[in-house]
């Protein structure tokens, strides 16, 4: 279920609030979003990421804040009471050799993800020709970290934009892979056994055969993926092992190789 677009959890008009749009309880999920909450968790993506994370919290909360401005639920220079008594952070760790951000709104945390150990201005391209392809992150995918996970919405949106990526195309391939990967998410929403669903190692296995082209993974791309799979996640965290975390972990070594 996409959230890049927030939407009125009933007909009458209500501020779109956290709980709407995120997965937290408490204080935090009534409050409605407004724009300075919206404006401070961009300044902090910016000041940590050097750029707002496409599809991330703060991306969300813009959207959110937006809309309760234009329908007169919250003022432009408005916070949010949990933003303006506990503030906003974002934070830099590192989780098994990979970066991940968590972002949070007071003591609530709204979005978890990788991202790639590559600084901003470094260029995506000049890459060596044995570098790691998008192929070779999906298949790792399926054989290493998150392999046995039934795959879902999340994952299937990761697939296409990885494949979208790699054949430098708009829209999902016919019979390709990311078709494929929707095809096992919507299987899985229907079958109850466990035993019974489509895992990711089941789509990505062979990759590289199913894609009808293939290229060097980039910041740009890893970035792409990981976008796609936030937006498609209820609590805003990406899969440890997945397949952004993949395509994360490949655009740094890919970078790190180009350094040697």
């Amino acid at each position: 279920m996409s959230q890049e677009q927030p939407k009125r959890p009933q007909a009458e008009k209500d501020p779109i609030k956290y709980g709407d749009v995120f997965v937290v309880s408490g204080e935090l999920a009534s409050q409605p979003i407004a724009p300075k909450d919206a404006a401070l968790m961009q300044a902090k993506e910016n000041q940590t990421l050097g750029q707002a994370q496409k599809g991330g919290p703060a991306s969300i909360m813009q959207s959110a804040a937006t809309v309760n401005v234009r329908d007169g639920e919250v003022g432009r220079g408005e916070f949010s009471d949990v933003a303006r008594e506990q503030g906003v952070s974002v934070f830099e760790g590192k989780v098994d050799g990979q970066r991940v951000i968590t972002e949070s709104v007071g003591r609530h945390v709204v979005g978890q993800f990788v991202v790639p150990e590559i600084p901003m201005e470094t260029p995506g391209t000049a890459l060596e020709r044995d570098a790691i392809t998008i192929g070779e992150a999906l298949e790792a995918t399926g054989v290493a970290g998150a392999f046995d996970k039934p795959v879902d919405e999340s994952d299937a949106a990761a697939i296409q934009a990885a494949e979208m990526r790699a054949t430098g195309k708009n829209e999902t391939e016919s019979g390709g892979l990311g078709a494929r990967a929707q095809s096992a998410a919507t299987h899985n929403t229907r079958t109850v056994p466990q035993s019974n669903k489509t895992t990711l190692s089941d789509v990505l296995r062979d990759a590289r055969v199913k894609l009808q082209a293939d290229k060097v993974v980039t910041r740009e791309d890893a970035e792409g993926v990981i976008g796609a799979e936030l937006r498609n996640k209820l609590d805003m965290k990406t899969t440890p092992g997945g397949v952004a975390a993949s395509m994360a972990a490949a655009a740094t070594l890919n970078q790190n190789r180009n350094k040697g």
